[in-house]
Order: structure tokens, then sequence, then C-alpha cells
């Protein structure tokens, strides 16, 4: 991936944090997931004042992704204002579709503070190949 093409993503992602609904935090994230087929799928977070139905960006981005089709992710940037890494939910639901998928975490100014891999944010994560397989 080429430094533009991260700043692109970045990009999306930093846009799409614009849209956040956080009546309650007012912590704004965003998400840009881009697919193995090319397609970028952005989210965002969305509050409830009933806070455990609250969603995450990334979540969102990897729900609509599925939702047309999607299985393998290349990379996701998230942005907040201060960097903010993803969580475990949002690690956990990003492992289900590969380990190796990039992320990389930007500020509000659009600048990448770290990249890494969902394998790397989520040591001895619990993937479907701890799942027994089902017989018929």
């Amino acid at each position: 991936m080429t430094n533009e093409e991260r700043q692109s993503l970045i990009d999306f992602a930093n846009e799409a944090r614009e849209r956040a609904y956080v009546p309650y935090s007012n912590y704004r994230v965003g998400a840009a997931l881009c697919t193995k087929s090319g397609r970028i799928y952005t989210g965002v977070n969305v509050e409830s004042a009933a806070y455990p139905t609250t969603m995450c960006a990334e979540r969102v981005a990897v729900y609509k992704a599925v939702s047309e089709g999607e299985r393998e992710f290349e990379v996701i940037a998230v942005v907040t204002d201060n960097g903010g890494s993803p969580c475990g939910g949002c690690r956990q639901v990003l492992a289900e579709f590969g380990l190796d998928t990039v992320v990389l975490i930007a500020d509000g100014a659009g600048q990448l503070i770290s990249e890494t891999t969902v394998g790397k944010l989520l040591p001895l994560a619990f993937t479907p190949a701890h799942l027994p397989m089902k017989t018929e």
C-alpha cells in the first residue's frame, strides 16, 4: 500500500467521522474498510441513550461490507480526535475475517499514528479455527 493510498483511506474515515452520532460522549470515530475486491465501506459510531446498544464505527464498516457479500479485508483506517485504538469488541469482529488485516490508526488531523495488524492488536485471538467442525 502506498502512502497516497493510506492517506486516502484515512481521509475517507475522517470524512465519515463527521457523520457520527455521539450526543453523549462527543467522541467521534470514523472507519474506512478496504476489501480485497477494492471496495471501500465507511462506518461511524452511533450512540444510544441505552449505552450497551451503542455501535462502534469499525463494526459498522465491517457489517456494511459483509451485508454486501464481502468477506476478505485488506486494510481498515480508524480515525478519532486523539488517535484512539479499536476496542476489544471491534478487534474480535475484525479477527473473524483475518488476523492479517492492516489497521491504520490516525488522529483528527489525518495524521497516521500507528500501523499494525488485527493479529498484533489481538494476540492469541479466538477465531473460527478454534470451533469444532460441524458434521452431519
